[in-house]
């Protein structure tokens, strides 16, 4: 007890003032260790506060996710099936259409499928008069198809996956192909399906078209009065869907671009060469040029010949002998018109 002696003094005797005497140094001991302890936090978080900043001055900073990314979806048929008329689980699942690597904005896969040209060597009835036949393979004219960059026009999308089925044909194997049966997957499974993409893009507006950034939101506020199923982005190809379609045209570099749609019954053509007449029961009847668009962006722009066929009926699919007429005219048509890039090259 000499440490109570030292701190009450020599006459210390009473049990109060030993308590009084052990309550005082309780507080002294208390307050230093309080001192210590703070003094340690105070240096440990200083050390850590320059840690981290030290680590963070080493390290690049983080690019902007753009997009999220959500869980892979593997299973891409039957949802899709649900939504699309006359195309059965097996109609998808044997159009062997595989992820691109693109993404929707949701992270739905943008399913597509490549077609090589089966080669065909060029014979004498190829050649002129007195000329000795050229045994170099003709150039394959590259076809991009696409469908469903709308989600709510579900046809669009159907018949190109009919249509995938007849890619095995004499008549389509001449031809390389990429295709796309539907570019706005989120718009077709969306609760209601929507001409528009996740974000309320309309995708077809959404294309570089030269001055795009004064011409689109004009056209937008003036013409369309800010209707939302026309809202053509704060960008050009701002969103993934016409993202992957713009690097497609820029990386496959194709002849002629169809791109299917619904409801108006017609055909329309942008772009330098004859435009068809008829695929089928569908005329040709020129529907508009807007700003953002494909057939602006592509047909006008960048010289690619751009076929829209609007189909009759966003919803109902044609009798199964239109959707094969329209696809026979359509390769007669690509055919006679669309001469390849090597050609082109040629001249």
């Amino acid at each position: 007890m000499r440490w109570w002696t030292q701190l009450g003094g020599n006459n210390l005797s009473s049990s109060t003032s030993s308590v009084i005497a052990c309550a005082s140094l309780m507080l002294l001991i208390s307050s230093a260790n309080a001192s210590v302890v703070a003094g340690a936090v105070t240096n440990t978080a200083a050390a850590s506060a320059v840690a981290s900043a030290a680590a963070s001055a080493s390290k690049p900073p983080l690019a902007p996710t753009l997009f999220p990314n959500p869980k892979i979806i593997t299973d891409w048929c039957t949802p899709l099936v649900a939504r699309l008329p006359k195309v059965s689980l097996n109609d998808c699942r044997n159009s062997k259409v595989m992820p691109t690597g693109a993404k929707s904005v949701n992270g739905f896969p943008i399913l597509a499928r490549d077609f090589e040209a089966v080669s065909k060597n060029i014979t004498k009835a190829d050649t002129k008069p007195d000329t000795k036949p050229d045994t170099k393979r003709k150039p394959a004219i590259k076809i991009l198809l696409i469908g469903g960059i709308h989600g709510d026009e579900k046809t669009a999308s159907a018949i190109v996956f009919k249509w995938l089925d007849s890619m095995q044909k004499p008549a389509a194997q001449e031809f390389q192909w990429k295709v796309a049966p539907i570019v706005n997957p989120d718009g077709l499974l969306a609760a209601k399906s929507k001409r528009v993409n996740a974000h309320g893009v309309d995708l077809n507006r959404n294309f570089p078209t030269p001055n795009w950034e004064h011409d689109a939101p004009r056209y937008w506020a003036n013409t369309t009065r800010s209707d939302p199923r026309r809202f053509p982005g704060k960008a050009p190809i701002s969103e993934p869907e016409s993202r992957w379609v713009f690097d497609t045209i820029e990386k496959f570099k194709p002849d002629v671009i169809i791109s299917v749609h619904a409801p108006f019954g017609v055909l329309d053509f942008d772009g330098p060469v004859t435009p068809p007449i008829r695929f089928g029961r569908l005329m040709f009847n020129r529907v508009g040029v807007y700003p953002g668009s494909l057939g602006n962006y592509s047909g006008l722009h960048k010289d690619i010949p751009v076929v829209t066929i609007e189909l009759p009926n966003a919803t109902v699919m044609p009798p199964d002998a239109e959707v094969q007429r329209i696809w026979q005219d359509m390769l007669g048509w690509i055919k006679r018109n669309v001469p390849a890039q090597a050609k082109l090259a040629q001249r």
